[in-house]
């Protein structure tokens, strides 16, 4: 799969101070375990994909990266990790398909549809693999969020931030990053706008994005 603005937001936005072991569920190229990795001092990122060409292909991109030795890339499903393990930081990019048109390609549907992760076996994972003071990190549909936070809430798992992200000016929001703890805070909210009216990136998204893209 490509890489797509969701998962560059999501790299960029996550909350990596004090993150020493950090976990990416559904990798596919690899590229938010490698800006994990690029903006963290972490002592290991471990990415993870249940399709084994995916793994495969961000093992490679790790390897050619400067921060290949903290970066452990696996052939696992977030259902197959091991419960004594626990980090600091979770992010995902899930499928997000719930229920929805399936394709002849069966690359693209583990990829985009959330029959191999559906949210209630994310939300025990997230909930089994999180330390005590740690923090999950994901980007799903705007309209699915409702429906996800209140499986979040059933796992003891609360919303801390949660920023609507908008693809342009005028628009409804079309994802949302939320950042989920295990002891409830004040929640932060705000939004992100991409593009203006007019085509151009805002400085938001420049701002955010800046290290990440040749173009900026």
């Amino acid at each position: 799969m490509k890489v797509n603005t969701d998962g560059v937001l999501l790299g960029a936005w996550a909350d990596v101070a004090d993150a020493q072991r950090i976990l990416d569920i559904g990798t596919g190229t690899g590229v938010i375990a490698l800006m994990l990795a690029q903006r963290s001092r972490c002592v290991i990122v471990t990415a993870i994909d249940i399709d084994k060409d995916a793994a495969e292909q961000a093992q490679e991109n790790a390897l050619a990266s400067p921060w290949a030795d903290r970066l452990c890339i696996r052939h696992t499903s977030l259902q197959d990790m091991p419960q004594e393990s626990k980090f600091d930081l979770i992010v995902s990019n899930p499928p997000y398909f719930i229920n929805d048109y399936i394709s002849e390609d069966t690359k693209r549907n583990v990829a985009r549809h959330s029959t191999t992760l559906p949210y209630s076996d994310l939300l025990t994972g997230l909930a089994g693999l999180l330390s005590s003071d740690g923090r999950a990190c994901l980007i799903l549909p705007y309209f699915n969020v409702g429906q996800f936070l209140i499986g979040a809430s059933e796992k003891g798992l609360h919303l801390s931030r949660r920023t609507d992200v908008v693809a342009v000016e005028g628009r409804e929001p079309y994802v949302t990053m939320l950042t989920l703890v295990r002891v409830s805070t004040p929640v932060l909210r705000d939004s992100l706008v991409i593009q203006n009216r007019s085509g151009a990136y805002t400085d938001e998204y420049r701002h955010l994005t800046q290290h990440f893209y040749l173009k900026f």
